[in-house]
């Protein structure tokens, strides 16, 4: 299967086919509007300026994962994607009450060295790396495509991570990078455990705000709930995505890009006016 070539688009499904990335200075406003909205992500997070609202511990944040079978994971150009087919979801915490999340993907976003690659920032800290769990509002809407955009359609749930001990939940993910090398490579590993990329249950204190998609559209809506504490890899799990390429096998590279995939990471937004909550003090 590791030779399947999927379609070039390499973003959130049903997006317009126009090329962006993440060289500097690149305008992604000027293709895409949205991305010049008031409530953008990624933000940094003061974490003195924070919220404790004690109203999110009303009802835990409660995810319902369940191992996916035969799951998808590509190298899109952009990032590496984990397409989840079992019906995983999330309830409760900041979310609509009776209201299920249902868990599309993962994404990842990492940087060339360690100390940068994460996308949001803790008191202008970056980590190596962030991952994102992005889900739909299934109660609401019938497609993760149906929901973008809309209010309370999607949320993000996003992990930082450190390097140091091995993580054995993502050894399924950093053993099959190799055979993902060039952009459009694909997959199928048998099975995969989404709970393995969720902290120890008594490390899951998190921040919530409203904010968007971070790669294009960048459309708005979105709720983000950033746990506090993050997951660790080892410095060779970080190696094999950093040896991953951001363009098809055999093609020609502009001058200056060495075709690596990494610091694939958004530069942080403006708060505007928004607040961020902590479901810890």
């Amino acid at each position: 299967m590791a030779d399947n070539v999927i379609e070039e688009s390499g973003n959130y499904p049903g997006k317009d086919e126009l090329d962006w990335g993440y060289e500097e200075g690149v305008e992604w406003g000027l293709l895409f509007p949205e991305a010049n909205g008031e409530y953008q992500s990624p933000i940094n997070l003061n974490s003195r300026e924070a919220r404790y609202d004690p109203q999110l511990l009303d009802v835990g944040l409660n995810p319902n994962y369940v191992v996916c079978r035969d799951c998808e994971v590509i190298n899109d150009g952009h990032t590496v994607r984990i397409m989840l087919k079992s019906k995983s979801v999330v309830t409760g915490g900041p979310l609509p009450s009776d209201h299920e999340y249902e868990l599309s993907e993962v994404r990842f976003h990492w940087g060339k060295e360690n100390q940068r690659g994460s996308e949001h920032t803790v008191n202008f800290k970056a980590f190596p790396m962030e991952l994102h769990l992005i889900h739909w509002n299934s109660t609401l809407f019938n497609s993760v495509e149906e929901a973008m955009g809309k209010k309370r359609g999607i949320l993000i749930i996003a992990l930082f991570v450190q390097v140091g001990k091995e993580h054995l939940g993502l050894k399924a993910i950093t053993d099959v990078l190799q055979d993902l090398q060039y952009k459009g490579k694909t997959k199928i590993i048998p099975c995969f455990n989404p709970n393995t990329l969720l902290p120890d249950p008594l490390l899951r204190d998190y921040w919530v705000y409203e904010g968007s998609l971070t790669t294009p559209p960048c459309s708005e809506n979105v709720t983000w709930i950033l746990y506090r504490y993050p997951l660790t890899i080892s410095q060779m799990q970080i190696e094999e995505f950093r040896r991953l390429r951001s363009h098809v096998k055999g093609a020609e590279l502009p001058e200056g890009n060495d075709g690596m995939l990494g610091d694939n990471f958004r530069p942080t937004q403006p708060l505007s006016d928004r607040v961020v909550r902590a479901a810890f003090q």
